[in-house]
């Protein structure tokens, strides 16, 4: 598979005009999380912290990281705190192709690499594809020219109905628990723009993905399995997600490695002999 990097999201622009205030207690309701219960955390008094969400005190640079870091905050959404609140962005947003991103780049690929013959993938924060192994061939191979156009959406890839979906056995369990871990990321992030990948992805045709998810699986799976027919074969997969561990950028901090692991011996003699091992 052809390495593809995908441009940087251009969506920091720092237009929340919304006073810091109000952008700090959206995000303490997002949590879920009361006045008090923050404060605590925080190690600031409840007082102080009502006084800035209500734009009676104006908070030093110090206490927006803190709140924001007790809030689980994104870095790309630090930076908006910190712009309302009249200081300059913390963190860089750096272009994969960037010298600087070598050693990011060199570790994605050793990740890559050592997965084989088992497919791997690296996805930004909308699941646009930034790096694969040669073995995630294996489902690019079965979608349309038009769905493989950058910027690859995976999540796009396998749920559309000319893509991988065809492919898909268990098209209804496994398209359910995505669309819902989308959602959740909705929910975490409040991103406009993975609000309307979640609506694409649930609008695609078939049965509603929420209804879905909320029927408990019958079966002895620990995992919902990607069953996907290729070949005339039925293959089997499980996944494991992977993040660096304590970024400064946004751009690492977005990236996701996804890994896929056969679920069955069929499944993993089938990937060995067709990668030649």
């Amino acid at each position: 598979m052809t390495t593809t990097y995908s441009e940087p999201s251009t969506s920091s622009s720092y237009g929340d005009a919304r006073p810091i205030g109000e952008q700090l207690r959206a995000w303490r309701q997002r949590r879920r999380l009361s006045q008090l219960e923050l404060a605590s955390e925080a190690d600031v008094s409840t007082r102080h912290l009502s006084f800035v969400e209500t734009g009676r005190s104006a908070p030093s640079r110090d206490m927006v990281l803190r709140l924001a870091e007790h809030l689980d905050v994104p870095l790309r959404d630090r930076n908006l705190l910190l712009v309302a609140a009249g200081y300059a962005p913390m963190y860089s947003e750096t272009p994969m192709e960037e010298p600087r991103m070598d050693a990011v780049r060199g570790a994605l690929r050793q990740v890559l690499d050592g997965h084989q013959p088992y497919p791997a993938v690296v996805v930004d924060r909308f699941w646009n594809l930034v790096d694969a192994n040669e073995a995630a061939s294996i489902f690019t191979d079965l979608a349309p020219p038009h769905l493989l156009e950058p910027p690859l959406n995976v999540l796009r890839l396998s749920m559309h109905p000319d893509g991988i979906a065809q492919y898909i056995l268990n098209l209804g369990e496994w398209r359910a628990h995505m669309v819902d871990r989308v959602r959740r990321h909705v929910a975490l992030t409040a991103d406009p723009a993975l609000e309307r990948l979640y609506k694409e992805l649930r609008d695609f045709p078939g049965s509603d993905p929420l209804e879905e998810a909320a029927v408990p699986s019958t079966g002895h799976d620990v995992f919902v399995p990607l069953r996907i027919r290729v070949d005339g074969a039925d293959l089997s997969f499980f996944s494991t997600i992977a993040t660096f561990g304590t970024p400064v950028d946004i751009t690492v901090a977005e990236l996701a490695i996804e890994s896929f692991y056969p679920a069955d011996a069929t499944t993993s003699d089938y990937l060995r002999t067709r990668a030649g091992w």
